[in-house]
């Protein structure tokens, strides 16, 4: 776990973001992070990691391997289930918050074209082979 709280200290210092940055960011409490950081919290919850991707420019794939909830040798994810990662790394960025929220469930096309939007808006490629 000392691997998984030095990366995510390179990863905020490499952005110059500092625990009070984050936290405002995220909405992760800067002590809980600070004890992540520090490698007293084991690992970290998904929900969390999905806060804290967007703030540190990651996919949160990246730090699901990362806090060891991914396995490398895993094989390919479902299609579904990449766009599914990638939609929730779109909504749960600050920056591209929108003032709609929607309301029912979208189906994957949908979540498909919100993705690819947020690609070409940023330059960020979420989705593999698209």
């Amino acid at each position: 776990m000392a691997d998984f709280a030095q990366y995510l200290r390179s990863l905020r210092k490499e952005k110059d973001l500092s625990l009070r940055d984050v936290q405002a960011r995220s909405g992760v409490s800067g002590s809980y992070l600070a004890q992540i950081e520090q490698g007293h919290k084991h690992k970290p919850s998904a929900e969390i990691l999905k806060k804290l991707a967007p703030v540190y420019d990651v996919p949160v794939r990246d730090l699901m391997k990362a806090a060891g909830y991914l396995e490398e040798a895993v094989g390919d994810l479902s299609e579904e289930l990449e766009v599914e990662m990638a939609f929730r790394y779109v909504m749960n960025d600050p920056r591209y918050k929108s003032g709609t929220r929607l309301s029912g469930e979208l189906t994957t096309d949908v979540k498909r074209f919100i993705v690819e939007m947020y690609e070409k808006a940023t330059g960020k490629k979420l989705l593999p082979g698209a």
